[in-house]
């Protein structure tokens, strides 16, 4: 997590991106809950500490990271929008029974796209949906 947080913040430095006590505190947090929060998980932790957060900071804080390469924004749902502290290409998986999600290893890069020849990709994710090891364990063991 340190490690992290801090190639994040020195990365920030160098593009003269200034790193706020609040800035601090949502980095600090998504360093080490990699699990793909959202603002309102993010705020509900971070507020406890840090009563004069915002959402709106959060957002912000968010937008920078992002605009910055060093945050992924997901949009697994239609109405849930999760943010990702790891950039490098990799798919999601997430569990319908628990709503966990997890990453896994895939080559994005290798996927023949002949359809689009021409187009500037900006931007290239894989989402699976499913049931995930642990709640179908659960299942098979309530039947």
């Amino acid at each position: 997590m340190k490690q992290k947080y801090n190639l994040i913040a020195n990365e920030l430095r160098r593009q003269n991106i200034r790193l706020s006590h609040l800035r601090k505190k949502v980095l600090e947090y998504l360093c080490q809950n990699p699990n793909h929060p959202t603002v309102d998980e993010i705020y509900v932790k971070i507020h406890k500490e840090v009563p004069n957060l915002s959402r709106t900071t959060i957002y912000n804080t968010l937008h920078i990271l992002i605009k910055a390469g060093l945050l992924r924004l997901i949009n697994i749902e239609d109405n849930e929008t999760r943010y990702d502290i790891a950039t490098q290409n990799h798919g999601h998986f997430k569990c319908e029974e628990c709503g966990a999600i997890f990453d896994f290893n895939i080559d994005i890069d290798s996927f023949p796209i002949k359809e689009l020849t021409g187009f500037k990709i900006t931007d290239k994710n894989v989402y699976f949906k499913g049931v995930c090891p642990g709640c179908l364990l659960n299942i098979k063991n309530d039947n």
